[in-house]
């Protein structure tokens, strides 16, 4: 049914199409068609940060970033959602067109700009929302906040989101806000860093739970800038990695018409630098912190690629743009493949950098 609906859509403008495909979801979900638009996506329960998948597929920030679909998304198999990015005021985002289709590439470049309706709509919506899955929440700076009072963002974000968030991402990383990558690096990310602790720290004893936090970082870095962000993010005891954003990378796509606009690529293209940036980080972090695993899953060997490089948990998008929700049932039976070889095996020990607890019938 999606690759019939997908012959439509992809004549329409990229995000004209987008906003469509999403109305059309919370249509169904409302109707109580849900189950004729994906197939049941089999249990493969696992515990990361202290937090209980169904699986560990989840569905990666910047589809849904003011919440207004969560029940929708949430019935489409997904183990969990992650909204955003969110920021403390609205804002318009870029220009349109912002958003392209590369489709001979399965790929995406878009330069959204944070778009989105402040962290105040997203909130009230998921406390109306009837989703009870993990969900995860993104965070952002307004594009007229000096980067070096992008913390003050942050922190008035992550006390609005803590109540209601099963865990929250800090997005470092997007290539379309000015400056925002600079976070990522040297004194401005260990004081962000410290600040935002000290915070989790102070919401922790307010609202007596512990919401995990995670920082989303890009892919366009060298192995030591890597290695420096992974020794930043264990010094600072936070919870967990998102690797990887999109890319500014543009050699795999060179010669389309489209490869020249601005912004982030991502799907396929980012498929095989993504699962290495996962595979050294999970290396230099030894254990001591799950990675969750994006960019460019658009099938269940990728998805299956991420968890043998360290992932602990994968997140799709671009890949569902292309594929539809059968791509999360594809992407569970290949992770849980890899799980249950790891058991039969005697003679391998699983990578401890994934953390994960599996039932024991599984």
């Amino acid at each position: 049914m999606y690759r019939l609906a997908r012959n439509l859509l992809f004549k329409m403008p990229a995000e004209t199409a987008h906003e469509l495909t999403l109305d059309l979801l919370s249509a169904a979900s409302r109707l109580k068609l849900a189950s004729f638009l994906n197939t049941p996506v089999p249990d493969q329960p696992v515990e990361v940060m202290g937090l209980k998948f169904p699986n560990p597929v989840g569905l990666a920030a910047g589809l849904d970033k003011n919440g207004d679909h969560i029940d929708a998304l949430g019935e489409l198999g997904f183990g969990f959602l992650e909204l955003g990015t969110v920021t403390p005021r609205p804002q318009p985002g870029n220009p349109k067109p912002r958003l392209f289709r590369l489709v001979e590439h399965e790929a995406i470049i878009n330069r959204m700009g944070f778009n989105n309706m402040g962290v105040d709509h997203l909130v009230r919506n998921v406390k109306r929302s009837n989703y009870r899955g993990v969900l995860g929440i993104n965070i952002g700076k307004n594009l007229d906040t000096p980067v070096e009072k992008a913390v003050d963002d942050y922190v008035i974000c992550l006390h609005k989101v803590y109540p209601v968030a099963d865990y929250v991402t800090v997005n470092l990383s997007s290539p379309n806000t000015p400056g925002l990558r600079n976070l990522q690096f040297g004194d401005m990310l260990k004081e962000l860093l410290a600040t935002l602790k000290q915070e989790q720290k102070q919401l922790e004893q307010k609202h007596d739970r512990y919401v995990p936090v995670m920082i989303k970082i890009a892919p366009d870095m060298t192995d030591e800038e890597l290695y420096e962000v992974a020794d930043a993010l264990l010094l600072a005891e936070i919870d967990g990695v998102v690797a990887t954003n999109t890319t500014l990378e543009r050699d795999p796509v060179s010669g389309h018409e489209h490869a020249c606009e601005a912004g982030g690529l991502s799907g396929a293209p980012l498929t095989e630098h993504s699962t290495e940036i996962v595979r050294k980080l999970a290396e230099r972090l030894a254990g001591k912190m799950p990675v969750i695993g994006v960019g460019g899953i658009v099938d269940g060997t990728s998805a299956a690629a991420k968890y043998q490089a360290g992932a602990s948990l994968v997140q799709i998008y671009s890949g569902f743009v292309f594929k539809g929700p059968e791509l999360v049932g594809e992407a569970v039976d290949a992770i849980t493949a890899c799980m249950k070889s790891e058991v039969k095996t005697d003679s391998e020990v699983k990578p401890e950098a994934h953390k994960v607890e599996q039932s024991p019938e599984e």
